[in-house]
């Protein structure tokens, strides 16, 4: 499945939900299920700075493809950190690099969150980022 295809099936599970107390609570659901972070990963080099809460975040090269796990100790951020690892985990460097992301918008998250959490969101996109540049320039040696 494609990061646009993973993306549109986010909207359209977002879109079976009117109100926006029920998107937070399927946002608490989604966070119940993330792939744990192993112990040893939930130290000061994997906290993403700039986040509110607190959310480790790390990632493999498995092949060619990314593979990302996470946690936070706040119930709403593990679930958007779910989110983005549910549509960018694994992808090649490149793909990931490329997508637009912009599901975020189409349902509505980052009009939705707190300022302290949508700069969080952002934080946590540039650490993807960042871990899909680094495993670019690996491949690519």
């Amino acid at each position: 499945m494609t990061i646009e295809e993973k993306e549109q099936a986010v909207i359209e599970e977002f879109s079976m939900f009117e109100d926006w107390m029920d998107k937070y609570a399927y946002l608490i659901e989604l966070g119940k299920d993330l792939p744990v972070i192993e112990e040893k990963y939930k130290d000061n080099q994997h906290l993403i700075s700039g986040c509110q809460s607190r959310v480790w975040l790390h990632a493999d090269l498995v092949g060619n493809q990314v593979v990302f796990t996470a946690d936070s100790d706040a119930v709403i951020t593990k679930g958007i950190v779910s989110l983005l690892i549910r549509v960018l985990s694994g992808h090649h460097p490149d793909e990931i690099l490329k997508a637009r992301l912009g599901f975020l918008e189409q349902i509505g998250l980052k009009e939705h969150l707190s300022p302290t959490r949508a700069n969080g969101l952002t934080s946590m996109v540039k650490q993807i980022q960042l871990y899909a540049k680094a495993f670019q320039i690996k491949l690519n040696q």
